[in-house]
Parts: C-alpha cells; sequence; structure tokens
C-alpha cells in the first residue's frame, strides 16, 4: 500500500465515478482502476460495490477512506514542514468566509498572500459562522472570517477581534420610512421582514435584539444568499436589518435601496478564526499577512 493508492480511493469515494478519479488525479483509468483492485486484493476486502451505474463504498471502504484522509493530511503536512523549515511555505491554505464579511477585503488580502506564498494552493469556501467554526475544529478549514452577535464568540477556535459593527434598517427606495433620520426596533416591529435562515448566526442578531426588547416580528421571506435578500427589498416585498459596514457599498450603487440608522438595533463582531492546534506553516504565513500573533 502506498499514498498514491489512497489518494486514487479518496477520488473514487468524492467523485463516485471512476472515469472523474482518474481525470483528477490526473492518470488513466485503467491504471487507477488497476491499482485500486491491487489495493483490495491486499486488504482483503471490496472497497467499493460497483454496477454499471453506480459506484459506492462499502463499509470497509468508508473505514479505510476516513483513515486514508487522516494519512494523506499527515503526509501533506509533513511536506509543509519540510518546507517551511527550508523557509519556503507550501502547502495547502482552505479559507472560510462568511458572505456578509466587511472587516478584511478578501480577494485584496489573498493578492497579497499569493503574492509573498506563490506555492500555497489556497481553497476558499463561504458559508454560515457556526459551519465554518466547526469545519476548523475538525481540521477541513484552516481558517475563517467569521460574524457573531456581540457578546458571543466562536467556541472551540483561536480567535481575534477584527471589527464591531452595528446593523442598519435596508428598505426600498420608495418605503415610507425611506427618507427617515433613525427608527426604533418597535417603530418597525409590525413590518415584514426579510432575513437570514432561523437558527443561523446572521438570523439570531437580528433576532435577539427584538427578544431583548420583548418584540415580535414576522419574518415572511428567509434567505441563504444576501444578492437575494437584497433583490426582495428593492422589489418591495419586505425590509431587513443588516450588518452596515457590508451594506453600505451595496446601497451606494444601488438606487432601490435605502438606509436607515436604528437605535436601538443589532450588534455584529466580526472574528478572524483558526485551529487551536498547531496551525500550519500555510495559516501562521496567513496569520502574519493579516499582522496578527497566535499564541505560542
Amino acid at each position: 500500500m502506498d499514498l498514491q493508492q489512497m489518494r486514487y480511493v479518496v477520488a473514487v469515494a468524492e467523485t463516485r465515478n471512476f472515469t472523474r478519479a482518474a481525470e483528477r488525479c490526473a492518470v488513466v483509468q485503467s491504471s487507477l482502476s488497476h491499482r485500486i483492485a491491487a489495493l483490495e486484493r491486499e486488504l482483503g476486502v471490496r472497497l467499493f460495490a460497483r454496477s454499471s451505474r453506480r459506484v459506492e463504498l462499502t463499509s470497509a471502504g468508508a473505514a479505510f477512506v476516513a483513515a486514508a484522509r487522516e494519512c494523506l493530511a499527515a503526509a501533506d503536512r509533513a511536506v509543509a514542514d519540510a518546507s517551511a523549515a527550508a523557509g519556503v511555505v507550501r502547502g495547502r491554505l482552505a479559507v472560510g468566509v462568511i458572505v456578509t464579511a466587511a472587516a478584511v477585503d478578501v480577494p485584496e488580502l489573498l493578492q497579497r498572500y499569493r503574492a509573498q506564498h506563490p506555492e500555497v494552493r489556497v481553497m476558499l469556501r463561504s458559508g454560515r459562522s457556526d459551519e465554518l467554526a466547526a469545519a476548523i475544529r475538525s481540521g477541513d478549514l484552516d481558517i475563517a472570517f467569521l460574524g457573531l452577535p456581540e457578546g458571543e464568540r466562536p467556541s472551540g477556535v483561536e480567535s481575534v477581534v477584527l471589527d464591531h459593527d452595528e446593523h442598519v434598517l435596508a428598505v426600498a427606495a420608495g418605503h415610507r420610512l425611506a427618507g427617515a433620520s433613525r427608527v426604533t426596533l418597535r417603530e418597525i416591529a409590525g413590518e415584514t421582514f426579510v432575513d437570514f435562515v432561523a437558527g443561523t448566526p446572521g438570523r439570531a442578531q437580528s433576532d435577539r435584539a427584538f427578544a431583548a426588547a420583548g418584540l415580535v416580528r414576522d419574518v415572511a421571506y428567509e434567505a441563504g444568499v444576501v444578492e437575494l435578500i437584497t433583490r426582495l427589498i428593492a422589489g418591495g416585498l419586505g425590509i431587513a436589518l443588516l450588518p452596515s459596514a457590508f451594506i453600505r457599498p451595496l446601497a451606494a450603487e444601488d438606487p432601490g435601496l435605502a438606509l436607515v440608522p436604528v437605535v436601538d438595533g443589532p450588534h455584529r463582531v466580526e472574528y478572524l478564526a483558526w485551529s487551536r492546534f498547531n496551525p500550519s506553516p500555510a495559516t501562521r504565513a496567513m496569520l502574519d499577512v493579516l499582522g496578527v500573533r497566535p499564541r505560542a
């Protein structure tokens, strides 16, 4: 058994197709199939259940793939550590970003990082703050930019505060509140709202503010994509509370949106988070680009 065989098995497990797995691994399909068959003979078990239309992991295959991923990650880390010791940062950097990130210009940051460390392969993933923090804890992500309600910190990860922000009210340009100098939560509680999906950190920021004020509101439209939220608002279907640092640049370019300060609105904190356990050289290099000094 060797690492290349493990890579082949993981590729087939992820693509569920021998042809696509061979393309991913830049090898002819016959060679990939032969190496996996040889591995199955060596192990004495079938890793995949095959038919003319489907390829699925067997129970033995699922157990093997879980361990194979750990072995491949350890091997990649060994290469990265050896390179870093020689003064060259290599390997993979998996970065998570919430869709409303505003404290850091992520594309500009990645440009600077790539200029300094061109041999690092950067993988970018968007998602909810709770999902991204969980991905750091599981080792699927190295670092992430999160946004959480004020008073809540990311759990199980290292983190630093990047920025504090307050929400503003976003309404259609023709809405009755579009010209208001400011509003309170009580004044808008009876409106129809557009918001993120219930149970997500983005939604919790507004839910907690209304609950603290003893108010109940009607969220008629839920969406996980900010572009859809702003389109629903501009279309007059509802109003929303959104982080000011994120929505102000968008509203400046969209005549269909108007923003109103909220006296007692939600607040959020943006964090940079990374693994507590032995950050990789690529992660430490990103922290250095950001000017963050992790604890020893």
